[in-house]
């Protein structure tokens, strides 16, 4: 009788197993195809009810893939293993910070100690003694500033040289306007940055102790961090693993609930999925892979119940509230040409996958 029982539950264990490669085949097949040509290496980590349903690496790495890797390390001060690429692999994940100091700023919200209405000159006079001063959280946390910042990269290497997160602030001070703040669209650093600034005005603290404490220790992110910079940099500056942003996109998919414990409220939630790039916002600057999504707090809204957060060297989050899961794609990508095609492409094998 009990080699009948067990026999039983090795056939189910095997025919679930195989059920389950069979459901993901075609995922397992785009990503074999386009690891060579996505940075030489993908892993994609899917959760859906409770668990994770996929796990998949595919490395492919050319001997320019690898020096490409190991020299964006060093820029960051970091050495880069590029003999493994696994789910707890640490790598820079760009403006998938976005998402993380959007939700570092709702916790403050939350707790009564900031509005989304507060305007920035409150806590900082120079912004408005340079006409700045009535820009609002609101606008910092979805690119309304109306503040004519440099471009990304250049923005990134200017932010890099200050000393002080004051000294940013001045330097933010000194962009020209280029509007009213609300009716401008403009994809940047600058209003995390700012957002970031009043944070640690108000809490006494470093942005990446405030990071610590209210996001990654409740969701478990033992490997996210944005380093030990003399000025953190919220929309672009954090490191983190597959295994720990999923922690993070199950909380927004669980609407601020992670493992039982509130890290969100629900209403925050939906204030950063609330699109505000309504039909008089001006689209001053936002990326060509980007054409026609709604934006909301650190986060693009894709449509469908889709909301994403990719970074610039390939990394893609992103979590389905109609089908009920999220995933990550993690990668060392740089090419924007064609991108966003890829990941619709990938994302419409997962949905299919998933039902």
């Amino acid at each position: 009788m009990r080699k009948i029982v067990y026999l039983l539950l090795v056939m189910t264990w095997f025919g679930s197993a195989l059920g389950q490669q069979q459901q993901f085949y075609k995922v397992d097949s785009w990503i074999n195809q386009n690891a060579s040509n996505m940075g030489g290496r993908l892993m994609l980590l899917i959760w859906k009810d409770g668990k994770i349903v996929y796990n998949c690496t595919q490395s492919d790495m050319s001997v320019r893939d690898k020096m490409i890797v190991k020299l964006m390390a060093k820029k960051q001060g970091k050495t880069a293993d590029v003999s493994k690429y696994t789910a707890s692999t640490r790598q820079p994940i760009a403006s998938c910070s976005k998402w993380l100091s959007a939700a570092l700023v709702m916790t403050f919200v939350d707790e009564g100690k900031l509005r989304l209405s507060d305007t920035v000159g409150k806590f900082f006079p120079v912004l408005s003694k340079h006409h700045k001063g009535a820009i609002t959280i609101s606008q910092c946390l979805s690119h309304m500033t109306a503040i004519h910042s440099p471009d990304l990269r250049e923005s990134l290497a200017d932010l890099r040289d200050v000393s002080s997160m004051g000294e940013m602030i001045e330097k933010i001070a000194a962009y020209p306007m280029e509007g009213q703040p609300g009716k401008v669209f403009r994809y940047s650093n600058t209003g995390l940055q700012i957002a970031g600034a009043v944070l640690e005005k108000i809490s006494g603290k470093s942005f990446e102790m405030l990071f610590a404490e209210r996001i990654a220790g409740p969701l478990k992110m033992k490997n996210t961090d944005f380093g030990q910079a003399k000025v953190a940099l919220p929309a672009g500056g954090a490191t983190s693993t597959p295994e720990d942003y999923m922690n993070f996109l199950v909380m927004i998919l669980n609407k601020g609930m992670f493992e039982g414990k509130r890290i969100l409220k629900e209403s925050s939630i939906a204030q950063m999925q609330a699109n505000r790039l309504s039909s008089d916002v001006k689209m001053a600057y936002s990326p060509a892979e980007a054409g026609g999504l709604g934006y909301g707090y650190g986060e693009w809204l894709m449509g469908n119940g889709v909301l994403s957060s990719p970074g610039l060297f390939g990394s893609f989050p992103w979590v389905n509230n109609n089908e009920k899961y999220c995933a990550f794609l993690m990668a060392n990508y740089l090419k924007t040409d064609a991108r966003q095609e890829k990941y619709a492409e990938l994302r419409k094998l997962v949905d299919e996958a998933i039902r």
